[in-house]
């Protein structure tokens, strides 16, 4: 049977095929976790099991600047295409959780300045995104991307990596300040104030596309999106990896102790 004979039976069976219960659906996006999520990745254990220098350690926070700066801009996309106006109402405070509602809440963004401050990185610098890594810039931009362009719930559904966050969060603040005598309290403020806004996030997300994602197809397009998003937080550890473990750091990129 040739490839297209075979995607098409493929895509009838799957037309064919009864939606999941809720609990098999939610079930089948909870098992990404412990399949992808960048937990598991190399740089991940060198990160919080101190085995990193200083130099490398500014250099994940410099690239995931990247990442946590463009999060308000995919959820300002997603709003833009809701007409439901619950959605937008839960989905609003993900936007003044990262970019703070001073003077109250200065936001996770100035957090993760705070902690980019303290590793004694320029703050004009790290903000213009000039030393990221081209790996850090296409994969947070693709997932921007994703989000703008993708059906609504699938949209949603990719925002559920979060449901695993949590866990990484404590590991990274319990390594992170046991291991590194230049981390202290006041810079993993970031991933503390995560440690309850993550869940909060990532149950109206869940109710939410169990609830509207009702075919098979859309089931599984929901899976994938998981599955996509722990890629886009995947291939940015492959890069710091490369070029801060292995030593091919590519032209224009941050280097450590270089003069900027």
């Amino acid at each position: 049977m040739n490839p297209v004979s075979l995607e098409k039976k493929t895509a009838e069976r799957r037309e064919n095929e009864p939606p999941m219960s809720p609990a098999e659906f939610e079930a089948a996006i909870r098992a990404v976790g412990p399949e992808r999520y960048h937990d598991l990745h190399p740089f991940h254990h060198l990160l919080h099991g101190g085995k990193l220098n200083r130099g490398q350690v500014q250099a994940w926070a410099l690239n995931r600047f990247c990442y946590q700066s463009a999060v308000p801009r995919k959820d300002a996309a997603l709003i833009s295409r809701a007409y439901d106006r619950e959605l937008r109402r839960e989905w609003t405070h993900r936007i003044l959780d990262h970019d703070g509602l001073p003077p109250d809440e200065p936001g996770g963004i100035e957090r993760w300045l705070i902690l980019t401050d303290g590793l004694g990185l320029d703050r004009e610098y790290v903000i213009s995104r000039r030393g990221a890594l081209p790996a850090t810039i296409f994969a947070v931009e693709a997932y921007v991307t994703f989000v703008r362009e993708q059906p609504l719930t699938i949209a949603v559904a990719s925002s559920l990596t979060e449901l695993f966050a949590p866990k990484i969060h404590k590991e990274r603040i319990a390594g992170m300040l046991e291991n590194y005598d230049f981390i202290d309290d006041k810079v993993m403020a970031y991933f503390k104030r995560r440690l309850t806004q993550a869940p909060r996030d990532a149950d109206f997300a869940l109710q939410y596309i169990l609830k509207n994602a009702k075919t098979r197809d859309e089931q599984e397009a929901c899976v994938e999106a998981v599955r996509f998003k722990c890629n886009v937080l995947w291939v940015q550890l492959d890069a710091l990896h490369h070029a801060y473990i292995d030593g091919h750091i590519p032209p224009g990129a941050f280097r450590p102790e270089a003069d900027r």
